[in-house]
Protein backbone atom coordinates (compact mmCIF):
# COMPACT_ATOMS: atom_id res chain seq x y z
CA UNK A 1 0.00 0.00 0.00
CA UNK A 2 1.31 3.58 -0.94
CA UNK A 3 1.60 6.49 1.55
CA UNK A 4 -1.10 7.98 -0.57
CA UNK A 5 -3.55 5.25 0.09
CA UNK A 6 -2.95 5.02 3.27
CA UNK A 7 -3.53 8.81 3.65
CA UNK A 8 -6.99 8.25 1.64
CA UNK A 9 -8.21 5.31 3.80
CA UNK A 10 -7.04 7.60 6.77
CA UNK A 11 -9.15 10.38 5.37
CA UNK A 12 -12.23 8.13 4.90
CA UNK A 13 -12.31 7.16 8.84
CA UNK A 14 -11.37 10.50 10.30
CA UNK A 15 -13.18 12.64 7.71
CA UNK A 16 -16.11 14.82 9.77
CA UNK A 17 -18.17 16.16 7.03
CA UNK A 18 -20.55 13.21 6.35
CA UNK A 19 -21.83 13.83 10.13
CA UNK A 20 -22.20 17.61 9.79
CA UNK A 21 -25.23 18.88 10.77
CA UNK A 22 -26.82 21.87 8.66
CA UNK A 23 -24.83 24.68 9.11
CA UNK A 24 -27.00 27.44 9.79
CA UNK A 25 -28.82 25.19 12.60
CA UNK A 26 -25.81 24.94 14.39
CA UNK A 27 -24.88 28.32 14.11
CA UNK A 28 -28.12 29.30 14.99
CA UNK A 29 -27.97 26.87 18.35
CA UNK A 30 -24.57 27.85 19.02
CA UNK A 31 -25.72 31.91 18.87
CA UNK A 32 -28.97 31.20 21.09
CA UNK A 33 -26.97 29.99 23.82
CA UNK A 34 -24.48 32.82 23.70
CA UNK A 35 -27.63 35.18 25.41
CA UNK A 36 -27.53 35.18 29.25
CA UNK A 37 -30.60 36.68 30.51
CA UNK A 38 -33.58 35.27 32.20
CA UNK A 39 -34.13 31.45 32.55
CA UNK A 40 -29.97 31.32 31.40
CA UNK A 41 -29.61 33.65 34.32
CA UNK A 42 -31.16 31.95 36.94
CA UNK A 43 -30.23 28.77 35.73
CA UNK A 44 -26.33 30.19 36.21
CA UNK A 45 -27.02 31.87 39.67
CA UNK A 46 -28.52 28.35 41.36
CA UNK A 47 -25.88 26.35 39.06
CA UNK A 48 -23.22 28.97 41.21
CA UNK A 49 -25.14 28.35 44.77
CA UNK A 50 -24.71 24.57 44.02
CA UNK A 51 -20.82 24.25 43.17
CA UNK A 52 -20.29 26.90 46.02
CA UNK A 53 -22.05 24.34 48.55
CA UNK A 54 -20.19 21.26 47.02
CA UNK A 55 -16.95 23.51 47.67
CA UNK A 56 -18.42 24.02 50.85
CA UNK A 57 -18.93 20.32 52.41
CA UNK A 58 -16.55 18.88 50.16
CA UNK A 59 -18.90 16.62 47.82
CA UNK A 60 -17.68 15.53 44.86
CA UNK A 61 -20.75 14.56 43.49
CA UNK A 62 -22.95 17.94 44.06
CA UNK A 63 -20.11 19.87 42.21
CA UNK A 64 -20.66 17.48 39.23
CA UNK A 65 -24.25 18.23 39.47
CA UNK A 66 -23.71 21.90 39.56
CA UNK A 67 -21.56 21.81 36.17
CA UNK A 68 -24.04 19.53 34.47
CA UNK A 69 -26.76 22.23 34.69
CA UNK A 70 -24.43 25.50 33.94
CA UNK A 71 -24.99 27.15 31.01
CA UNK A 72 -21.23 28.82 30.73
CA UNK A 73 -20.06 27.21 27.93
CA UNK A 74 -22.41 28.86 25.59
CA UNK A 75 -20.67 32.41 25.38
CA UNK A 76 -17.66 30.93 24.99
CA UNK A 77 -18.25 28.35 21.94
CA UNK A 78 -19.82 31.31 20.70
CA UNK A 79 -16.31 33.56 21.01
CA UNK A 80 -14.67 30.69 19.21
CA UNK A 81 -17.50 30.37 16.37
CA UNK A 82 -17.32 34.11 15.74
CA UNK A 83 -13.66 34.00 15.62
CA UNK A 84 -13.25 31.10 13.38
CA UNK A 85 -16.12 32.75 10.61
CA UNK A 86 -14.89 36.52 11.37
CA UNK A 87 -18.21 37.07 12.85
CA UNK A 88 -17.01 40.35 15.08
CA UNK A 89 -21.26 41.26 15.81
CA UNK A 90 -21.42 37.61 17.27
CA UNK A 91 -17.75 38.15 19.06
CA UNK A 92 -18.73 40.95 20.62
CA UNK A 93 -22.09 40.08 21.92
CA UNK A 94 -20.90 36.77 23.44
CA UNK A 95 -17.34 38.79 24.79
CA UNK A 96 -20.23 41.20 26.41
CA UNK A 97 -22.11 38.27 27.77
CA UNK A 98 -19.39 36.03 28.60
CA UNK A 99 -18.64 39.28 30.78
CA UNK A 100 -21.78 39.77 32.61
CA UNK A 101 -21.92 36.08 33.89
CA UNK A 102 -18.42 35.85 34.90
CA UNK A 103 -19.00 39.13 36.87
CA UNK A 104 -22.57 37.04 38.03
CA UNK A 105 -20.86 33.84 39.24
CA UNK A 106 -17.91 35.51 41.06
CA UNK A 107 -20.53 37.92 42.98
CA UNK A 108 -23.06 35.45 43.79
CA UNK A 109 -20.24 32.79 45.00
CA UNK A 110 -18.61 35.42 47.20
CA UNK A 111 -22.06 36.21 48.73
CA UNK A 112 -22.50 32.77 49.52
CA UNK A 113 -19.08 32.74 51.25
CA UNK A 114 -19.51 35.86 53.11
CA UNK A 115 -22.79 34.10 54.65
CA UNK A 116 -21.81 30.76 55.08
CA UNK A 117 -20.75 29.21 58.23
CA UNK A 118 -18.37 27.01 57.17
CA UNK A 119 -15.35 28.98 56.40
CA UNK A 120 -12.64 26.21 55.83
CA UNK A 121 -11.05 25.65 52.82
CA UNK A 122 -11.03 21.65 51.76
CA UNK A 123 -9.50 19.75 49.26
CA UNK A 124 -12.01 20.36 46.50
CA UNK A 125 -11.67 24.30 46.61
CA UNK A 126 -7.69 24.03 47.52
CA UNK A 127 -6.99 21.51 43.90
CA UNK A 128 -8.78 24.88 42.12
CA UNK A 129 -5.79 27.30 43.01
CA UNK A 130 -2.96 26.01 40.74
CA UNK A 131 -3.52 25.50 37.64
CA UNK A 132 -1.19 23.50 35.26
CA UNK A 133 -0.32 22.67 32.07
CA UNK A 134 -2.34 19.66 32.40
CA UNK A 135 -5.89 21.78 32.80
CA UNK A 136 -4.74 23.39 29.70
CA UNK A 137 -4.72 20.02 27.65
CA UNK A 138 -7.64 19.19 29.62
CA UNK A 139 -9.61 22.26 28.34
CA UNK A 140 -8.52 21.95 25.09
CA UNK A 141 -9.67 18.54 24.17
CA UNK A 142 -12.43 18.73 26.38
CA UNK A 143 -13.82 22.05 23.72
CA UNK A 144 -12.18 20.48 20.84
CA UNK A 145 -15.06 17.18 21.89
CA UNK A 146 -17.61 19.57 22.58
CA UNK A 147 -17.64 21.68 19.03
CA UNK A 148 -17.84 17.92 17.20
CA UNK A 149 -20.32 16.88 19.08
CA UNK A 150 -22.45 20.59 18.95
CA UNK A 151 -21.52 20.08 14.83
CA UNK A 152 -22.61 16.75 14.19
CA UNK A 153 -25.29 14.01 14.91
CA UNK A 154 -25.57 11.53 17.50
CA UNK A 155 -24.29 13.50 20.00
CA UNK A 156 -25.22 11.16 22.97
CA UNK A 157 -23.26 11.64 26.25
CA UNK A 158 -20.58 13.99 24.88
CA UNK A 159 -21.93 17.81 25.90
CA UNK A 160 -22.34 16.44 29.63
CA UNK A 161 -18.80 14.95 29.69
CA UNK A 162 -17.53 17.68 28.42
CA UNK A 163 -19.14 20.55 30.77
CA UNK A 164 -17.78 18.00 33.53
CA UNK A 165 -14.16 17.57 31.80
CA UNK A 166 -13.55 21.04 31.56
CA UNK A 167 -15.06 21.99 34.78
CA UNK A 168 -15.64 26.27 34.49
CA UNK A 169 -17.92 26.13 37.90
CA UNK A 170 -15.86 25.64 40.34
CA UNK A 171 -12.97 27.80 39.58
CA UNK A 172 -15.39 30.86 39.54
CA UNK A 173 -16.67 29.80 42.97
CA UNK A 174 -13.39 29.32 44.76
CA UNK A 175 -12.42 32.62 43.47
CA UNK A 176 -15.29 33.96 45.42
CA UNK A 177 -14.17 32.25 47.90
CA UNK A 178 -11.04 34.05 47.41
CA UNK A 179 -12.85 37.22 47.72
CA UNK A 180 -14.85 36.42 50.67
CA UNK A 181 -12.26 35.11 53.01
CA UNK A 182 -9.36 37.53 51.67
CA UNK A 183 -6.98 35.08 50.64
CA UNK A 184 -6.29 36.87 46.97
CA UNK A 185 -3.97 34.01 45.94
CA UNK A 186 -6.93 31.44 45.73
CA UNK A 187 -8.86 33.98 44.05
CA UNK A 188 -5.67 34.66 41.49
CA UNK A 189 -4.98 31.07 41.02
CA UNK A 190 -8.87 30.16 40.26
CA UNK A 191 -9.56 32.47 38.21
CA UNK A 192 -6.47 32.11 36.01
CA UNK A 193 -7.59 28.38 35.78
CA UNK A 194 -11.36 29.97 34.59
CA UNK A 195 -9.77 31.81 32.42
CA UNK A 196 -7.30 28.92 30.60
CA UNK A 197 -10.15 27.04 30.50
CA UNK A 198 -12.13 29.76 28.39
CA UNK A 199 -9.44 30.82 26.26
CA UNK A 200 -8.76 27.14 25.31
CA UNK A 201 -12.34 25.81 24.90
CA UNK A 202 -12.96 28.95 22.40
CA UNK A 203 -9.30 27.94 20.88
CA UNK A 204 -10.42 24.42 20.39
CA UNK A 205 -14.08 26.05 18.86
CA UNK A 206 -11.88 28.15 16.68
CA UNK A 207 -10.08 24.95 15.59
CA UNK A 208 -13.03 22.65 14.95
CA UNK A 209 -15.14 25.35 13.03
CA UNK A 210 -11.96 26.04 10.62
CA UNK A 211 -11.51 21.94 10.13
CA UNK A 212 -15.29 21.36 9.33
CA UNK A 213 -15.27 24.36 6.56
CA UNK A 214 -17.97 26.78 8.17
CA UNK A 215 -18.95 29.87 5.56
CA UNK A 216 -16.90 32.95 6.89
CA UNK A 217 -18.72 36.38 6.28
CA UNK A 218 -16.45 37.72 4.19
CA UNK A 219 -17.77 41.10 4.30
CA UNK A 220 -15.86 42.05 7.08
CA UNK A 221 -12.89 43.34 6.65
CA UNK A 222 -9.88 40.88 5.73
CA UNK A 223 -6.91 42.78 8.02
CA UNK A 224 -9.94 42.86 10.66
CA UNK A 225 -10.15 39.22 10.98
CA UNK A 226 -6.29 38.84 10.67
CA UNK A 227 -6.00 41.21 13.69
CA UNK A 228 -8.39 39.29 15.26
CA UNK A 229 -6.59 35.75 14.55
CA UNK A 230 -3.46 37.50 16.07
CA UNK A 231 -4.72 38.38 19.02
CA UNK A 232 -6.30 35.59 19.57
CA UNK A 233 -3.11 33.66 19.15
CA UNK A 234 -1.63 35.92 21.37
CA UNK A 235 -3.55 35.24 24.28
CA UNK A 236 -3.28 31.54 23.86
CA UNK A 237 0.33 31.35 24.37
CA UNK A 238 0.66 34.07 27.14
CA UNK A 239 -1.96 32.08 28.98
CA UNK A 240 0.19 28.45 28.33
CA UNK A 241 3.60 30.01 29.98
CA UNK A 242 2.50 30.39 33.57
CA UNK A 243 0.85 27.19 33.45
CA UNK A 244 3.82 25.71 31.65
CA UNK A 245 5.82 27.00 34.37
CA UNK A 246 3.89 25.67 37.01
CA UNK A 247 4.30 22.00 35.24
CA UNK A 248 7.89 22.11 34.98
CA UNK A 249 8.02 22.66 38.69
CA UNK A 250 5.84 20.24 39.40
CA UNK A 251 7.11 17.61 37.29
CA UNK A 252 10.63 18.33 38.78
CA UNK A 253 9.20 17.95 41.90
CA UNK A 254 7.87 14.68 41.57
CA UNK A 255 11.43 13.50 39.95
CA UNK A 256 13.19 14.98 43.20
CA UNK A 257 10.44 13.18 45.58
CA UNK A 258 11.12 9.82 43.29
CA UNK A 259 15.26 10.02 43.50
CA UNK A 260 14.46 10.34 47.33
CA UNK A 261 12.88 7.29 47.12
CA UNK A 262 15.55 5.15 44.91
CA UNK A 263 17.90 6.72 47.58
CA UNK A 264 16.36 5.50 50.61
CA UNK A 265 15.21 2.17 48.81
CA UNK A 266 18.85 1.07 47.23
CA UNK A 267 20.87 2.66 50.09
CA UNK A 268 19.37 2.45 53.27
CA UNK A 269 17.46 -0.86 53.23
CA UNK A 270 18.95 -3.87 55.07
CA UNK A 271 17.60 -6.95 56.28
CA UNK A 272 15.90 -6.64 59.64
CA UNK A 273 15.03 -2.86 59.16
CA UNK A 274 12.46 -0.87 58.40
CA UNK A 275 12.33 2.47 56.93
CA UNK A 276 9.51 4.26 58.60
CA UNK A 277 9.87 7.72 56.59
CA UNK A 278 11.77 10.23 54.82
CA UNK A 279 11.06 13.77 54.81
CA UNK A 280 13.59 16.42 53.28
CA UNK A 281 13.81 19.57 55.16
CA UNK A 282 14.69 22.32 52.34
CA UNK A 283 15.36 25.15 54.80
CA UNK A 284 18.24 23.09 56.69
CA UNK A 285 19.27 21.08 53.15
CA UNK A 286 18.80 17.87 55.75
CA UNK A 287 16.83 14.20 54.24
CA UNK A 288 15.37 12.93 57.67
CA UNK A 289 15.25 8.99 57.47
CA UNK A 290 13.28 7.48 60.41
CA UNK A 291 14.43 3.34 60.90
CA UNK A 292 12.93 0.70 63.24
CA UNK A 293 14.78 -2.46 63.76
CA UNK A 294 18.25 -3.39 63.09
CA UNK A 295 20.87 -0.35 63.54
CA UNK A 296 21.85 0.98 60.23
CA UNK A 297 25.78 1.61 61.19
CA UNK A 298 27.67 4.57 60.65
CA UNK A 299 29.59 3.35 57.73
CA UNK A 300 26.89 2.57 56.30
CA UNK A 301 25.09 5.78 56.36
CA UNK A 302 28.50 7.44 55.30
CA UNK A 303 28.79 5.23 52.30
CA UNK A 304 25.00 6.32 51.89
CA UNK A 305 26.04 10.01 52.22
CA UNK A 306 28.95 9.90 49.11
CA UNK A 307 26.17 8.06 46.80
CA UNK A 308 23.69 10.85 47.33
CA UNK A 309 25.07 12.79 44.63
CA UNK A 310 24.13 9.55 42.41
CA UNK A 311 20.51 10.41 43.03
CA UNK A 312 20.82 14.21 42.35
CA UNK A 313 20.68 14.63 46.33
CA UNK A 314 24.34 16.46 46.41
CA UNK A 315 23.30 19.39 48.32
CA UNK A 316 21.56 17.45 51.35
CA UNK A 317 22.61 16.15 54.21
CA UNK A 318 21.56 12.53 55.55
CA UNK A 319 20.45 12.11 58.94
CA UNK A 320 19.04 8.87 60.49
CA UNK A 321 16.99 8.70 63.37
CA UNK A 322 16.72 5.63 64.92
CA UNK A 323 15.38 4.24 68.34
CA UNK A 324 15.53 1.15 70.81
CA UNK A 325 11.84 1.11 71.17
CA UNK A 326 11.68 -1.15 67.55
CA UNK A 327 14.43 -3.49 68.90
CA UNK A 328 12.31 -4.24 71.61
CA UNK A 329 9.56 -4.78 68.55
CA UNK A 330 11.56 -6.95 67.03
CA UNK A 331 12.58 -9.01 69.73
CA UNK A 332 9.18 -9.84 71.08
CA UNK A 333 8.14 -10.44 67.19
CA UNK A 334 10.77 -13.48 67.22
CA UNK A 335 10.05 -14.71 70.29
CA UNK A 336 6.70 -14.69 69.22
CA UNK A 337 7.17 -16.92 65.87
CA UNK A 338 8.95 -19.03 68.16
CA UNK A 339 6.32 -20.06 70.81
CA UNK A 340 4.28 -20.43 67.85
CA UNK A 341 6.17 -23.34 66.43
CA UNK A 342 7.07 -24.99 69.71
CA UNK A 343 5.00 -27.52 71.21
CA UNK A 344 6.65 -26.37 74.73
CA UNK A 345 4.98 -23.07 74.78
CA UNK A 346 2.45 -22.20 77.22
CA UNK A 347 -0.66 -20.62 76.13
CA UNK A 348 -0.90 -17.82 78.88
CA UNK A 349 3.18 -17.02 77.73
CA UNK A 350 1.75 -16.86 73.90
CA UNK A 351 -1.32 -14.23 74.88
CA UNK A 352 1.23 -12.50 77.25
CA UNK A 353 3.55 -11.81 74.21
CA UNK A 354 0.59 -10.83 71.64
CA UNK A 355 -0.26 -8.66 74.50
CA UNK A 356 2.99 -6.67 74.59
CA UNK A 357 3.49 -6.89 70.91
CA UNK A 358 0.28 -5.32 70.01
CA UNK A 359 1.06 -2.77 72.43
CA UNK A 360 4.32 -1.51 71.38
CA UNK A 361 2.93 -2.15 67.81
CA UNK A 362 0.31 0.84 69.00
CA UNK A 363 2.99 2.65 70.01
CA UNK A 364 5.17 2.60 66.80
CA UNK A 365 1.75 3.61 65.21
CA UNK A 366 1.24 6.94 67.26
CA UNK A 367 4.90 7.59 66.61
CA UNK A 368 4.44 7.74 62.92
CA UNK A 369 1.40 8.80 62.59
CA UNK A 370 1.76 12.31 63.83
CA UNK A 371 4.93 12.77 61.63
CA UNK A 372 2.77 11.48 58.64
CA UNK A 373 0.02 13.48 59.44
CA UNK A 374 2.06 16.73 59.73
CA UNK A 375 3.39 16.25 56.30
CA UNK A 376 0.11 15.47 54.73
CA UNK A 377 -1.40 18.74 56.51
CA UNK A 378 1.97 20.75 55.59
CA UNK A 379 0.45 22.35 51.82
CA UNK A 380 -2.67 23.00 53.48
CA UNK A 381 -1.22 24.99 56.15
CA UNK A 382 0.74 26.97 54.10
CA UNK A 383 -2.03 28.21 52.28
CA UNK A 384 -3.90 29.22 55.06
CA UNK A 385 -1.59 30.84 57.13
CA UNK A 386 1.77 31.24 55.23
CA UNK A 387 3.65 33.19 58.02
CA UNK A 388 4.64 29.93 59.74
CA UNK A 389 7.54 28.63 58.47
CA UNK A 390 8.09 25.51 60.88
CA UNK A 391 5.63 23.13 61.91
CA UNK A 392 6.01 19.96 63.76
CA UNK A 393 3.13 17.27 65.73
CA UNK A 394 4.10 14.93 68.45
CA UNK A 395 2.07 13.19 71.20
CA UNK A 396 3.15 13.89 74.75
CA UNK A 397 1.94 12.14 78.12
CA UNK A 398 1.52 14.29 81.02
CA UNK A 399 2.30 12.86 84.45
CA UNK A 400 1.24 14.41 87.34
CA UNK A 401 2.99 14.20 90.70
CA UNK A 402 -0.21 13.22 93.10
CA UNK A 403 -1.03 10.45 90.55
CA UNK A 404 0.35 8.00 88.57
CA UNK A 405 -1.84 7.93 85.40
CA UNK A 406 -1.12 9.84 82.26
CA UNK A 407 -2.70 12.14 80.31
CA UNK A 408 -2.07 12.23 76.56
CA UNK A 409 -2.54 14.72 74.08
CA UNK A 410 -0.98 16.45 70.93
CA UNK A 411 1.46 18.95 70.89
CA UNK A 412 1.58 21.34 67.94
CA UNK A 413 5.17 23.23 67.83
CA UNK A 414 5.02 25.94 65.18
CA UNK A 415 7.58 28.66 64.42
CA UNK A 416 6.80 32.11 62.37
CA UNK A 417 8.79 33.30 59.97
CA UNK A 418 10.15 36.40 62.23
CA UNK A 419 8.37 39.15 59.44
CA UNK A 420 4.91 38.27 60.47
CA UNK A 421 4.32 36.28 63.88
CA UNK A 422 0.67 34.86 64.86
CA UNK A 423 -1.57 37.07 66.57
CA UNK A 424 -3.87 36.04 69.40
CA UNK A 425 -6.87 35.10 67.59
CA UNK A 426 -4.60 33.68 64.38
CA UNK A 427 -2.96 31.58 67.11
CA UNK A 428 -6.84 30.72 68.57
CA UNK A 429 -7.85 29.85 64.45
CA UNK A 430 -4.98 28.02 63.76
CA UNK A 431 -5.53 25.70 67.25
CA UNK A 432 -9.44 25.26 66.38
CA UNK A 433 -8.49 24.49 62.48
CA UNK A 434 -5.76 21.62 63.50
CA UNK A 435 -7.97 20.36 66.26
CA UNK A 436 -10.49 19.63 63.77
CA UNK A 437 -8.57 18.32 61.05
CA UNK A 438 -6.37 15.99 62.59
CA UNK A 439 -9.45 14.95 65.09
CA UNK A 440 -7.66 15.05 68.37
CA UNK A 441 -9.56 15.19 71.74
CA UNK A 442 -7.05 17.87 73.18
CA UNK A 443 -4.60 19.82 71.69
CA UNK A 444 -1.97 22.62 72.58
CA UNK A 445 -0.30 25.18 70.56
CA UNK A 446 3.16 26.27 71.44
CA UNK A 447 4.70 28.82 69.44
CA UNK A 448 7.97 29.38 69.89
CA UNK A 449 11.33 30.84 67.40
CA UNK A 450 13.62 27.80 67.14
CA UNK A 451 17.65 29.33 66.92
CA UNK A 452 19.55 26.30 68.16
CA UNK A 453 20.75 24.76 65.29
CA UNK A 454 20.50 20.34 65.07
CA UNK A 455 22.70 18.07 65.73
Amino acid sequence: MTIKNFIERAGYYFNLMPDKEDEQTIVAQITEGVSFRGANLWVLIFAIFIASLGLNVNSTAVIIGAMLISPLMGPIVGMGLAVGTNHFDLLKRAGKNFGVATLISVLTATIYFLLTPLSEAQSELLARTSPTLYDVLIAFCGGAAGIIALCTRGKGNVIPGVAIATALMPPLCTAGYGLATGHWLYFLGAFYLFFINTVFIALATYCGVRLMNFQKHEYQPTGRAVRGRRILMSIVVLTMLPAAYMTFRIVQQSIFDNNVRKFVKAELTQRGTQIISSTVDNDSLRLRVVAVGREISSSTQAEAQRRMKNYGLEDYALRVIQGTQSDSLLALSHQLTSLTTSRETEHSQLLQLTAENTHLNQQLYEYKRYEALAAEIRPELASLFPQVSKFALQRVAEVSRDSADARHYVTAIIEPDGKHPLSKEETRKLHDWLLARIKADSLIVIQRHWERSER
